[in-house]
């Protein structure tokens, strides 16, 4: 008969990725760990893990049963916790998956009031799809929709992505460019000035371009910089462009240090969606993060109000 405890030490593997890391969860030695992974194994038929020198790497017979059990155990953990005699709850922890900016935006300032544990990640988008589903997070914040079944995504903001630049920048021979239609020109003076990026994917960047020239930006930004709120920061203190989505920049558009200089001729849309899974133990906590996103980013569409 197949012991529950291989599930569970199973599923700490495969979320841990170390069978060292595995152990210290779990409270039990390295050597019990790989015991009851060789068991379920053996009981199973196939190889769960392949092993490096740092990690260990899921087959993919492995995501198959870990998305099958995932669930359940935690519904057995759910029940343990409950039922366990204890004169102390334990604090639920949920993890949820979003960009930095994003998180710095909306989020971070309620952290020390909630009343639950929260893990934050930061990642690329198909990635964090491919965590809700695996059940490694337990929201998303995404513009990205997957083909996983188990998911549901529920739309509540539009955020545009637009050309901004700080207060100190000349912008009116670009403005009088723009109303002439004269891509020529306006190409050539965007060439001229000062740019902004970051060390990441510059894919708003990449979109904007070829949305409304064509073709991909030819050329570097000036300044590369960790992410977007360092871009928003030095552009509210000087000269220069940059592409980004509007809703990042409020605070500073507000303030009037920084502008929109051009939505572009046709302006780019992204919708953001709260990405959860079907079932989830979670459904209070996900509300409560859910209620602070839309306090924070106001109703389902841009925030674009300073031009």
């Amino acid at each position: 008969m197949v012991n529950l405890e291989w599930f569970r030490t199973f599923k700490v593997i495969y979320e841990c990725g170390t069978l060292t890391g595995a152990a210290e969860a779990l409270y039990i030695s390295q050597p019990g760990v790989s015991l009851h992974l060789s068991s379920l194994e053996s009981y199973v038929g196939y190889k769960l893990f392949d092993r490096t020198s740092r990690k260990m790497i899921a087959t993919e017979r492995a995501k198959v049963l870990y998305n099958y059990i995932q669930e359940p155990l935690a519904k057995l953990e759910e029940a343990e916790r409950h039922f366990h005699k204890s004169v102390e709850r334990d604090v639920p922890t949920i993890s949820i998956g979003m960009c930095f900016e994003t998180f710095q935006y909306t989020l971070e300032s309620y952290l020390p009031g909630l009343p639950f544990n929260v893990i934050i990640k930061f990642g690329d988008y198909p990635q964090m799809l491919s965590d809700l589903d695996a059940g490694i997070l337990d929201l998303i914040i995404t513009p990205q929709k997957g083909e996983y079944k188990g998911l549901l995504y529920e739309p509540f903001f539009k955020e545009k992505i637009v050309l901004v630049c700080g207060k100190g920048t000349s912008v009116e021979d670009f403005e009088n460019f723009v109303k002439r239609n004269d891509k020529a020109a306006c190409l050539s003076w965007l060439k001229q000035q000062t740019w902004y990026g970051t060390t990441g994917d510059m894919e708003h960047q990449r979109r904007f371009w070829y949305n409304n020239f064509g073709k991909r930006p030819d050329f570097k930004p000036n300044y590369i910089v960790p992410n977007l709120c360092s871009i928003i920061r030095c552009l509210s203190t000087g000269k220069g462009l940059a592409v980004m989505p509007d809703f990042l920049s409020r605070q500073e558009l507000d303030a009037g240090n920084i502008k929109v200089l051009w939505e572009g001729r046709e302006p780019i849309e992204n919708t953001l969606y709260f990405g959860t899974r079907k079932n989830t133990v979670y459904e209070e906590q996900i509300k409560v993060i859910k209620d602070i996103f839309l306090k924070e980013m106001g109703e389902p569409q841009s925030l674009l109000t300073k031009k």
